[in-house]
């Protein structure tokens, strides 16, 4: 039991320290739409990925933490538009994921990493754009400054961990890709649509923590 009201960065902490799920480096098969995807995730882990990682920034809000979350400029290569966590490659100066999507949170919206307590990380995520990504599961004391580089983020916002961490709100979704029916979560938050990527790695982490 915890002494931090449930959805608290205090209690999440925890969560974070303490998976269920199994180690990491053997569940990336077991969560998220990876399960409703398995051909999708044999293939795209068979690909040439690139290594990146990101940073699930879990702010400290007392009683009810936050997530920061970003949406992507509408002229970014790859996933345009499309909200996400901060993160990108992780590049041959990096010593570790958790550098890089510390790095690439600094870059991406200001977030300076003393404000930053890297925890633990969340099971690979194999995305089939090409990338191998490593979600880094993190608390974010208030006090920060954010500042958007205006290349990579059109907004930066921040959403409840009580109303990403409930199942109801976890819808499903699925399109055609290369000519494959693929599976998806979606969170709709507002005005927003959380999708895709992010909905899959936000699902693994109710599922590891919460569920």
């Amino acid at each position: 039991m915890s002494d931090y009201p449930l959805f608290s960065a205090g209690d999440f902490r925890r969560r974070a320290l303490n998976q269920n799920g199994g180690p990491v480096d053997r569940a990336w098969r077991d969560h998220g739409d990876h399960l409703l995807n398995p051909t999708l995730v044999d293939f795209a882990a068979g690909l040439k990925l690139k290594d990146a990682a990101v940073l699930v920034p879990v702010v400290d809000d007392g009683d009810e933490a936050k997530v920061i979350l970003t949406q992507r400029t509408s002229t970014m290569r790859k996933h345009s538009g499309q909200i996400a966590f901060p993160g990108g490659g992780i590049d041959p100066e990096d010593r570790s994921p958790e550098q890089a999507a510390l790095r690439e949170a600094e870059e991406e919206i200001g977030l300076d990493r003393s404000f930053v307590e890297t925890l633990s990380r969340l099971p690979t995520y194999y995305a089939a754009t090409g990338f191998r990504i490593t979600p880094v599961l993190s608390v974010v004391r208030r006090g920060f400054e954010i500042r958007p580089n205006p290349t990579e983020v059109d907004e930066v916002f921040e959403v409840p961990l009580s109303f990403l961490m409930n199942e109801a709100n976890h819808q499903r979704g699925s399109r055609e890709w290369d000519g494959k029916e693929r599976h998806f979560y979606v969170m709709p938050y507002e005005e927003r649509n959380i999708w895709g990527i992010t909905a899959g790695i936000l699902r693994t982490l109710y599922e590891r923590l919460y569920a």
